[in-house]
């Protein structure tokens, strides 16, 4: 038209045109506006307005803003354009600081803005701004328009469930997203048992009937509560109203079957999805690897490349924590797709993978991978400290964690919880205090799982009176901390102090549960209290509702054994349940007994049963040749060292660790590989002499006495 000489004059057709032009490249838009220029007419409100309009469906926030600057006068037209387009194209700040200065001009703002500014107080965490907004919505007479009240309840519904049910008890008429609003208002802030019975009501009482919003929300309430009943209630309803084809809700009902422990559900569910993303097989493998069904998990993945779906990082990492489980080529296997598919600088990945190296016992190559890291954030630290840990190497982590505070990364709470376990089993009291000095320093002593590990710490390197005086400087105390502290006495020779804490931790409103009872139940057996363990044992149920399991019943042999009571730890077995007596520590435990006290008659039994439940554990065999070899059965002491070796059953050494000048040095029986191995064995040498001769001496002594040699 333009061509041919023509020139629009009329300002009403620019409406349509600018509008048909936001669906077009921007230079069409930006050419009628040039035009507009020209004639003069970008200043008249309604022609200024449509080309605000365009600029901001495009996305030009700038350019709609000078627009707007342009316009002579100003209407509540404007301000809407301008407002919702900024609030629409994620300028919150900006948007609601214009809705405010829109107000004093005498804006009246549409639904759609309005809701918009709601949503932006929310997104913001502004508060005091959405409270005003409420107030303003009253005077407004806006507050009758169910769009509107549905944005104040979800603001509300985040922060202020209270006021968010009062609104709702308010409202005159309620549709399906009010009411999923509520439901997932509930949810999240952890009152998944009310979000429930509000959905009760909702499908009881109204004839609205549940959308995908509403039954993923009633879903994650399932789950947190583990309400699998009510869960598969839900799926009944999700099938009847057609919901399954909604991907989201699919995915959904696989997360609630797999954390509740249903896996078989939770994969008919799968199978049966019409339609499947990533998501849903992440879902999936996620279920089977937290049920530790690793070989499922892991087939599973291979099915996903053959289905078209490509793993993504949730994948991966998923995949990585089988590695431990099943074998440590698979997790070599995992990083050459990590490398293969580019996610070599991907950070949680990369630290999924250090952390599996770590788990598997290949320090080494955790190690390699965790020096090749560009950066390392905390959680490369932490992760890497850790596998240290794991590994047995309690003085690379504390010289890690040295390092990474010269690095000057600021630890937090799993970065302490590594340092005090590697101080733990330091013989060093200095580091342990060194370490409780740090965690002060951090502020992180208030914390329930880092007080508990401190005493702990203090316990293991035997100084009972600061794992005491920790517990008692705790703020906060839990069911762990306390069970901490009973084991503690225990461990520590004070078996009547660990009974004593029981009375203690009731006051407290406490409740003693199946790890507390254990660690009772241990501190009599190692301080040879057997009535009392006897009786505590008994009134279990009665007394503390809890009822014994495999390791409790493994206890009370292990403390009949030591106390020489062989026929009453035989007649426990046989009174435990049935399902109970393949434990392979209940019957490692009566095997033990029976080498201290000589009694290989009761001791055969026993060793058929742990060699047949655990035979590629050497402990077992060398329990049981050291039984034989006490009751002088050499030839029976002969067989079980034949079958370690025909069995190809690796052979755990003991070892000492002494601290020496900054750095623990392991001794093992028959190793000749230390660096010093020469000057260790003189040593030795001179030992066994020293012990020869003190021997022969006491010998002489004995005899002198024995017949008055004069």
């Amino acid at each position: 038209m333009e061509k041919a000489g023509a020139r629009l004059t009329d300002p009403t057709l620019f409406h349509s045109i600018l509008k048909t032009c936001s669906s077009l490249p921007v230079r069409y838009g930006k050419s009628i506006h040039a035009s507009l220029l020209k004639q003069g007419l970008d200043s008249l409100t309604s022609t200024g307005n449509s080309i605000m309009d365009f600029y901001m469906k495009t996305g030009s926030l700038d350019s709609a803003l000078y627009v707007f600057n342009s316009i002579r006068s100003c209407d509540s037209v404007s301000w809407n354009i301008m407002i919702h387009g900024l609030l629409s194209q994620g300028a919150s700040d900006e948007g609601l600081w214009r809705f405010k200065q829109a107000r004093i001009f005498g804006f009246e703002p549409n639904v759609s803005t309005l809701v918009l500014a709601i949503h932006a107080c929310r997104s913001l965490g502004a508060m005091d701004e959405g409270l005003k907004m409420h107030g303003y919505i009253i005077r407004s007479g806006f507050l009758d328009i169910t769009s509107v009240q549905n944005s104040l309840l979800s603001m509300y519904a985040g922060t202020h469930l209270e006021r968010a049910k009062e609104l709702f008890d308010e409202m005159p008429e309620r549709d399906v997203i009010s009411w999923s609003v509520m439901i997932g208002g509930y949810t999240q802030t952890g009152e998944a048992q009310m979000a429930l019975e509000l959905f009760l009501e909702m499908t009881s009482n109204t004839s609205i009937e549940p959308d995908g919003m509403t039954v993923v929300s009633v879903l994650k309430a399932c789950t947190n509560i583990g309400d699998i009943s009510m869960g598969r209630s839900v799926h009944g309803v999700v099938i009847y109203r057609g919901l399954n084809y909604d991907i989201f809700v699919g995915n959904s009902i696989i997360d609630m079957y797999s954390k509740c422990n249903d896996h078989e559900s939770a994969f008919n569910a799968f199978t049966e999805m019409p339609c499947k993303n990533t998501v849903s097989w992440n879902s999936i493998i996620s279920g089977l690897v937290r049920g530790e069904k690793h070989s499922e998990a892991l087939s599973l993945f291979s099915s996903m490349g053959s289905g078209g779906f490509r793993a993504d990082e949730v994948t991966l990492v998923n995949l990585l924590q089988t590695c431990k489980y099943v074998d440590t080529f698979q997790c070599k296997f995992i990083h050459c797709i990590v490398i293969r598919w580019g996610y070599e600088l991907n950070e949680l990945v990369i630290n999924s993978l250090v952390d599996a190296y770590a788990k598997c016992n290949l320090i080494e190559l955790a190690w390699k991978l965790f020096n090749q890291l560009r950066t390392k954030d905390i959680v490369s630290w932490s992760t890497m400290i850790a596998g240290f840990n794991h590994c047995g190497q309690p003085d690379e982590a504390i010289a890690l964690f040295q390092e990474m505070i010269r690095a000057q990364e600021r630890p937090n709470e799993v970065t302490i919880l590594s340092l005090l376990e590697a101080c733990s089993v330091s013989p060093d009291l200095k580091r342990s205090k060194s370490a409780h000095g740090i965690a002060i320093r951090r502020g992180l002593t208030a914390e329930v799982t880092v007080g508990t590990a401190i005493l702990d710490m203090y316990s293991k390197c035997g100084e009972i009176g600061l794992s005491r005086k920790a517990f008692d400087q705790m703020p906060e105390k839990n069911i762990v901390s306390w069970g901490a502290m009973i084991a503690a006495c225990g461990m520590n020779g004070l078996a009547r102090d660990a009974l004593a804490l029981l009375p203690e931790m009731k006051l407290h409103g406490l409740k003693p549960n199946a790890v507390t009872t254990l660690s009772v139940l241990s501190a009599c057996s190692h301080g040879g209290l057997v009535e009392e363990g006897l009786s505590f044992f008994e009134n279990m149920v009665e007394n503390h509702g809890v009822e014994p399991g495999l390791e409790h019943y493994s206890c009370m042999v292990d403390m009949l054994g030591r106390a020489g009571k062989l026929d009453s730890a035989m007649n426990l077995i046989k009174k435990m349940p049935e399902t109970m007596r393949d434990g392979a520590g209940l019957w490692g435990a009566l095997l033990s007994a029976c080498r201290s006290s000589g009694n290989g008659r009761v001791g055969a039994g026993a060793v058929s049963h742990v060699l047949e439940l655990e035979p590629q554990s050497s402990a077992g065999y060398l329990l049981a040749s050291s039984m034989y070899a006490a009751s002088g059965l050499w030839e029976d002491a002969s067989r079980m060292r034949w079958l370690v070796k025909a069995r190809g059953v690796k052979v755990v050494a003991g070892y000492s660790l002494v601290h020496v000048e900054d750095r623990a040095w392991r001794f093992v029986a028959g190793d000749k590989s230390h660096p010093r191995a020469g000057e260790i064995w003189d040593v030795v040498e001179q030992l066994h002499d020293c012990m020869k001769i003190n021997g022969r001496n006491e010998s002489e002594s004995h005899w002198e006495t024995q017949f008055s040699i004069p």
